[in-house]
């Protein structure tokens, strides 16, 4: 029987299914193993064959360690609140859940064509009303606690009332927002409810706060960074302005020390951990303050890690949109500064971070004192300062900073070096123009002795004190849009209450459009009748996408509890996530937002583990491999009708144009479906070479626009799951990008077409041998055993695939069909390849139904001991043959053997050998 696997595929996916052979339960004598993949968000255009790239890996990887007698957690969900679906609703109207559900089923289909062993009874969806019912919850949790710095972790606000009723607020350790009010207990309480709800809201977890946010006009929404690029939405590609408004936001920056040193307990690329750690961004310096001049009430905190260089600052940079910028800006300065505003809106951070050698600003027309030498300094406006990084202002040291130095270049300002200070004044030397400072009090004292020289008078004065700080910013958690969860919220007396837990989950309303209302609320303003209580006004804003995703392994354990998110017992049996893969583009979203979410459920006592992802790797980008057609140009530079063939284009004037590689064979253009793919093709000529048309090709990113899109649907079709299975790994190393082309993939159908004739005989029938195995079949075997197992345990998967080729090649030529070899090894490859080693186990008689859950081969060692050397017999220093021998043969016998064997005789012609010099297990050489 010749290899079907068509049918062979259907017949075991079916299999699969309705026995659940995947599905795992939360108790076992076994060790457990959780493998998880970063969940899909399910488009309208499915998979292409770069996207199960990490899937495949994972799923060799889960198959794997059932066979080593590990319960697996390997499940499946979908991030399924996202922009598309509502734009997509926003043009035709039809809901959103109504095309979320159309792509979900198409994944799935996709999915389970391929083979994957993912438990679906655990299918999860954020969308799902049971699903973010517990989003809502955790953010409910968030917002009824605060970080207690005293004891390093997330506390009830009880507690914090607590405190301020018995003590008020000069003893809280707590983060906070900086305009906290000071009080006794007594004032506390006669706070009015109001009063104290809005002061708690300053040290809540998730809190209501004007934010300058990333406000795209079009799409009627804030966005993250990382979905804007160039100024522009990275969907869409509208203008994105800089725009302030009432947002929620999520205090992570009271997690910034332990997402810091977590990243040392983890097994985690390094370019990642250092990406985290980059955005974390930790500094350790001082807060200064600059009073401003006639305005003794005012001042301006600067944060700086080079207090050393605080007698050559010049001047003062805030961020445009520094809360002080409006009330120092003078009359003659406010249209420039206004119009400076303006400009800056339209400009994201990354663009206004991008450029270091950017110079613009605006002078405020306002002056700051200098805290220690009382000199007046001017105040400018630039946007190179963000308001969310540090304090939203700079002090301006040109001799210690280069891009301070370009700044007072530009506009004039003076360069004011500091004399004394070795480590500024190596960077002065080099820079002729500037005034010298002499600092008495800094004079002559090295960088480490004057900066707490310097933070001791600072913190004596009142105007400065040592500081750490971190580049990360709190997160924002709204965005002005339908699909998405809604915040569990209402409003009384403009502050935020929480509904009751037992009236979750809170439900998206209908509403008649999916656009912001027409006085600019967001689209759930659109809802009728839509009111806590028939009363209050809900929260119109949903959370943003990371929400659903930031939690979502932890329901993966449970994921049909109606009364928990998930049950203690499964949190305490699967604990954390062992293995991870994802890709590297999440580093500073997900990834970190996920971190900080774990580390609060832990604070709370709902979970265990500090770290969610004990180990994660980056599987690389398959990048597509575009294929060109070459239209001829006529002599005015227009193109015609006929197309010439790649190696003859030299000789013409051409224009390359992308073409379907769908309709392209080993670079061969099919000519008939290239008539028949576009209407202005369908009267095309074709210059052909050797009566073929050759396509050129390149390695570019795989998208629409460039006709480089395979579907795994067509590779299946043609040659199966197995073989894409083992092709995606057979490309290269997991961790790397790497080009897909489809021409390679033939030689992968052809393994597993050998492989299966190593079961069949020439008639094609099944035949497998119970005769013992040679030595030569059971070292090509337990090669195999060992190579996988290694391979696997380092998730060197493609090297994997090269072995499994050379084996089959080995057995093939061996004639090997015996059952003690290929059982073994059909249990081997089934990580792999799972369908057609699912019916060679069936066809080899077991009963069990399913390999999934056998044990991998034990690898003896002996069976690669080698007993036997292949000589090299050299005359005169010439290789002439080759003989086995025995290695445990000594010097003597090897000589005797050697001098007996007829082609040795034959060589010597008669003749006596001098000498016969041997090295044993080495060589032989025979001196004529």
């Amino acid at each position: 029987m010749d290899y079907q696997f068509k049918t062979i595929e259907k017949k075991w996916q079916r299999f699969w299914a309705s026995n659940q052979t995947f599905k795992v339960n939360n108790t076992s004598d076994k060790p457990k193993y959780y493998v998880l993949d970063m969940f899909p968000y399910p488009s309208g255009a499915g998979l292409h064959v770069g996207h199960p790239l990490g899937y495949i890996a994972s799923d060799v990887f889960s198959r794997y360690k059932r066979l080593r007698g590990y319960n697996v957690l390997h499940p499946m969900g979908y991030d399924s609140f996202g922009l598309p679906a509502e734009q997509y609703a926003i043009q035709t109207g039809q809901h959103p859940a109504i095309t979320t559900e159309r792509n979900i089923n198409r994944y799935r289909e996709q999915l389970d064509n391929i083979g994957f062993s993912f438990d679906w009874s655990r299918e999860i969806r954020t969308s799902d009303p049971s699903y973010y019912k517990w989003t809502q919850w955790i953010f409910m949790q968030l917002f009824n606690s605060f970080y207690n710095t005293a004891s390093d972790k997330a506390e009830p606000i009880d507690t914090l009332i607590h405190v301020f009723e018995k003590e008020g607020s000069a003893g809280v350790r707590a983060v906070c927002d900086e305009d906290v009010l000071t009080f006794s207990a007594d004032q506390w309480r006669h706070f009015s409810e109001q009063e104290k709800a809005a002061e708690l809201l300053k040290y809540r977890l998730a809190y209501l706060k004007e934010s300058t946010v990333n406000w795209c006009p079009a799409l009627g929404t804030v966005l993250a960074n990382d979905e804007v690029k160039d100024g522009v939405s990275e969907r869409g590609g509208y203008p994105v302005i800089q725009k302030k408004m009432m947002q929620w936001s999520m205090r992570i920056t009271a997690y910034a020390e332990r997402l810091l040193q977590g990243l040392d307990t983890v097994d985690w690329p390094e370019p990642l951990v250092e990406m985290q750690r980059n955005w974390i961004g930790k500094s350790i310096g001082a807060s200064v303050k600059f009073t401003l001049a006639g305005m003794d009430d005012q001042s301006i905190e600067v944060f700086t890690t080079r207090v050393d260089t605080i007698y050559g600052v010049s001047f003062l940079v805030l961020a445009p949109e520094h809360e002080l910028v409006p009330h120092i800006t003078t009359d003659e300065q406010r249209g420039h500064v206004d119009n400076y505003i303006e400009q800056t809106k339209k400009k994201s951070e990354r663009d206004r971070m991008a450029d270091a050698r950017s110079v613009t600003g605006a002078f405020t027309g306002s002056y700051a004192v200098h805290p220690l030498t009382g000199k007046q300094i001017p105040v400018w406006i630039a946007d190179y300062v963000l308001a969310g990084y540090g304090t939203g202002a700079v002090m301006g040291v040109p001799s210690g900073d280069q891009r301070d130095y370009l700044f007072a270049k530009h506009f004039q300002l003076p360069i004011l070096k500091i004399l004394d200070t070795q480590a500024i004044e190596e960077e002065a030397d080099s820079r002729k123009e500037g005034v010298y400072i002499n600092s008495e009090l800094i004079n002559g004292l090295s960088y480490q002795e004057a900066v707490p020289k310097l933070i001791a008078v600072l913190e004596e004065r009142g105007i400065g004190k040592a500081k750490v700080n971190y580049r990360m910013r709190d997160a924002i958690f709204g965005r002005q849009r339908y699909w998405g969860e809604p915040v569990p919220v209402y409003f009384k007396d403009g502050l935020p209450h929480l509904i009751k837990e037992e009236e979750l989950p809170l439900l998206l309303p209908e509403v008649d459009k999916y656009l912001p209302t027409e006085s600019g609320e967001p689209p759930l303003g659109r809802a009728v009748d839509w009111k806590y209580q028939g009363s209050y006004e809900y929260e119109l804003s949903t959370m943003p996408g990371w929400a659903g995703s930031s939690w979502y392994w932890y329901r993966y354990m449970d994921a049909h509890n109606s009364a928990h998110f998930a049950s203690e017992e499964a949190i305490n049996y699967w604990q954390a996530v062992d293995l991870y893969i994802g890709g590297s583009e999440h580093a500073t979203g997900h990834l970190l937002y996920s971190r900080f979410w774990n580390k609060f459920l832990k604070d709370i006592g709902k979970v265990q583990e500090e770290e969610p992802f004990k180990k994660l790797i980056n599987q690389g980008m398959i990048q597509g491999r575009s294929n060109f057609v070459y239209r001829l140009l006529d002599e005015n530079g227009v193109g015609t009708n006929t197309f010439v063939s790649f190696g003859l284009k030299d000789q013409y004037r051409t224009i390359a144009l992308h073409v379907d590689v769908n309709i392209v064979n080993n670079d061969v253009l099919n000519l008939d479906k290239f008539k028949a793919s576009r209407p202005e093709y369908a009267q095309a000529e074709f210059i052909l070479e050797e009566g073929k048309y050759v396509c050129g090709h390149e390695v570019e990113k795989m998208s629409k626009s460039k006709f480089n899109v395979v579907n795994p649907d067509d590779i299946i079709e043609q040659y199966g799951a197995d073989t894409l299975r083992m092709y995606e790994m057979f490309l290269g190393p997991l961790e790397q990008s790497k080009p897909w082309n489809t021409n390679g993939i033939e030689g992968v159908h052809k393994f597993l077409r050998k492989f299966w004739r190593l079961f069949h005989d020439a008639s094609g029938n099944f035949s497998v041998s119970d005769a013992a195995a040679t030595k030569a079949e059971l070292k090509s075997l337990h090669k195999i055993i060992r190579k996988v197992e290694d391979d696997i345990e380092r998730f060197s998967f493609n090297t994997s695939v090269s072995s499994f080729m050379i084996c089959v090649n080995e057995l093939t030529d061996l004639k090997c069909n015996k059952r003690a070899v290929l059982q073994d090894l059909v249990i081997v490859l089934s990580p792999y390849a799972p369908h057609i080693c699912e019916e060679l186990w069936s066809l080899l008689g077991n009963e069990a139904g399913t390999l999934s859950y056998t044990a991998y081969p034990t690898f003896n060692p002996e069976y690669l001991v080698e007993d036997e050397f292949e000589y090299p017999i050299s005359f005169n220093g010439k290789m002439r043959l080759k003989i086995n021998m025995s290695l445990s043969l000594d010097v003597k016998d090897i000589e005797q053997e050697v001098l007996a064997n007829e082609d040795v005789q034959r060589y010597l012609d008669g003749k006596t050998p001098k000498k016969v010099i041997v090295v044993k297990g080495k060589i032989v050489n025979v001196v004529v």
